[in-house]
């Protein structure tokens, strides 16, 4: 892919309305991922499956890339990507688990999960 298309779609996610640390996080984790199809060739960005693939890095799903490494591994990092102060002051800064049914790795996955859907947005914009 060239420089200029990655740089377009670095502009496009960036312009995406974000007002809360949820949204800002999921961006972030967008242009992170984002990084992940510089070896694709232009006809590829055809084809969600490819670009999707691309964007797993090799992993099979995003539970298995955030378990894998390949996004924060701890969990007062993922806090801190994904939280507003309040959420932060009721987690511990990530210490105790965000809810009874998640864990932190399960709400990176949620994150990763939107952050690719923001990315196929942003490619699909014209």
């Amino acid at each position: 892919m060239s420089m200029n298309t990655l740089e377009t779609l670095r502009g496009r996610i960036n312009s995406f309305s974000c007002r809360s640390a949820w949204s800002r996080g999921v961006r972030d984790y967008a242009l992170l991922i984002l990084e992940n199809l510089e070896s694709l060739d232009p006809d590829d960005f055809f084809s969600w499956s490819i670009v999707e693939r691309a964007l797993l890095n090799g992993a099979g799903d995003w539970r298995e890339y955030s378990e894998g490494g390949c996004a924060l591994i701890y969990d007062s990092d993922i806090a801190a990507a994904l939280c507003s102060p309040s959420e932060l002051r009721r987690t511990d800064n990530g210490r105790r688990m965000p809810s009874r049914s998640e864990n932190w790795i399960d709400v990176q996955t949620r994150a990763l999960h939107q952050a690719a859907a923001m990315v196929r947005r942003a490619l699909l914009s014209d």
